[in-house]
């Protein structure tokens, strides 16, 4: 087998302790299953015996790992086993959310591989970490914050309905979009290997994966080295960073000013603010009609209480949208994976460096998917003198800095 020629007893034994202990598996069971004591099991752990070809097929179906992952180079990436240390084993949904922090890991594993496979390290621009107040309004220190950070990413006070772009491209963010218990919103990891690593609820409406997005962003300013699974709601009275989180989050997404200038627009243009007004504001900002809601009572805009007194009245915000053409995009319209991390597996397969099996494993597809992913990547939609659109296909080999 030619992956034992080249295998890292070194990487293979790091990997092979962490994918056991996610699996919830004891050296002793490991060692039964592979037929061998567990002095002689212990080894493999300790890398002072290689695995037989025999060895690694039985540890993947017992691990239910490939053997792409066991004898992958490098070390493994630490983001699964401190992940994995939030979740309550006893809980309804351990089973489902271990497997969305497993399918995390392996996607950051794939990135951090295609990077070293082209030689293209993501450039990050993470901001700086902030220190929360000891005294004073958290609220007013976090909309400072907020207010800060989109003039570092030079967003102005406009809406911002394409978050996960700017956080993947501008600050240098790994994000992917995964199944998650629904009382779940997603989870974050730093890890020194990769930086920052998010995975948001696939399952959830655009709204709210816009809101979680921006959240686990304030996870990367508050508490940037402590991983976290974030839930809907939490029991008993939230602690600070998560306060701190949640107001950063609001006030990232709709900045005062801006929200001041579309709600002074509208009510000048009928002389009121009316429901109608709020739901076209909350599409607008790609936001929940009740986080925009609050967002006006909290700027003084609405009375304290609108919200409230709207549910009392049976205001149904999926119903008003629709009766104002104002639908949002469904769950699940988010790709799994970031674009560079798409574009990075293609490149890596026209130039030869992984086969076409390899690119299948990268884009979680099957052959005739992975082939249409390709074609897509090598054209272009354009519109010649004549007004009419053809499709160019572009030679993703070719230099654009060298010779012509």
């Amino acid at each position: 087998m030619n992956d034992l020629i080249k295998l890292d007893l070194k990487s293979f034994s790091e990997r092979l302790a962490q994918y056991r202990k996610s699996a919830g598996k004891t050296q002793e069971q490991v060692a039964e299953h592979l037929g061998m004591s567990r002095p002689t099991y212990i080894a493999l752990e300790k890398a002072t015996r290689p695995p037989t070809s025999s060895d690694l097929i039985k540890l993947g179906e017992f691990l239910n790992r490939t053997l792409h992952d066991l004898v992958r180079p490098g070390l493994p990436v630490k983001l699964e086993p401190h992940l994995r240390a939030g979740v309550d084993p006893t809980g309804k949904d351990a089973g489902e959310l271990q497997s969305a922090i497993h399918a995390l890991q392996e996607f950051a594993e794939d990135y951090r591989e295609l990077e070293r496979i082209l030689g293209a390290q993501l450039a990050t621009n993470y901001p700086s970490e902030v220190q929360l107040p000891h005294r004073g309004n958290l609220g007013d220190f976090a909309e400072g914050v907020a207010t800060r950070e989109r003039a570092r990413l030079q967003l102005g006070d406009q809406p911002v309905t394409n978050l996960r772009e700017i956080l993947e491209s501008e600050v240098g963010i790994r994000i992917f979009f995964g199944g998650l218990p629904s009382r779940v919103a997603g989870l974050y990891a730093f890890v020194a290997e990769l930086g920052c690593c998010m995975m948001i609820n696939s399952r959830h409406p655009r709204e709210r994966q816009h809101a979680s997005l921006a959240h686990e962003y304030g996870h990367v300013i508050v508490d940037r080295h402590k991983p976290g699974i974030d839930y809907l709601s939490h029991e008993g009275r939230k602690p600070a960073n998560e306060r701190f989180v949640e107001s950063f989050a609001m006030a990232f997404l709709m900045p005062a000013t801006g929200v001041r200038r579309h709600f002074q627009d509208a009510y000048n243009a009928t002389g009121d603010f009316q429901v109608g007004d709020l739901v076209r504001l909350s599409s607008l900002y790609a936001v929940s009609v009740q986080a925009m809601a609050l967002r006006l009572e909290n700027l003084g805009l609405l009375t304290k209480g609108t919200w409230d007194f709207l549910v009392e009245q049976g205001f149904k915000a999926n119903t008003a949208r629709r009766e104002l053409n104002q639908n949002d995009r469904p769950s699940g319209h988010e790709p799994a994976y970031p674009e560079r991390y798409k574009l990075l597996a293609v490149h890596a397969y026209l130039r030869a460096k992984i086969t076409e099996n390899q690119l299948m494993h990268f884009l979680r597809c099957d052959r005739i998917e992975a082939r249409e992913v390709v074609a897509e990547c090598r054209q272009s939609v354009e519109v010649n003198a004549d007004g009419k659109q053809e499709v160019l296909e572009l030679p993703f080999e070719r230099s654009l800095v060298g010779s012509r």
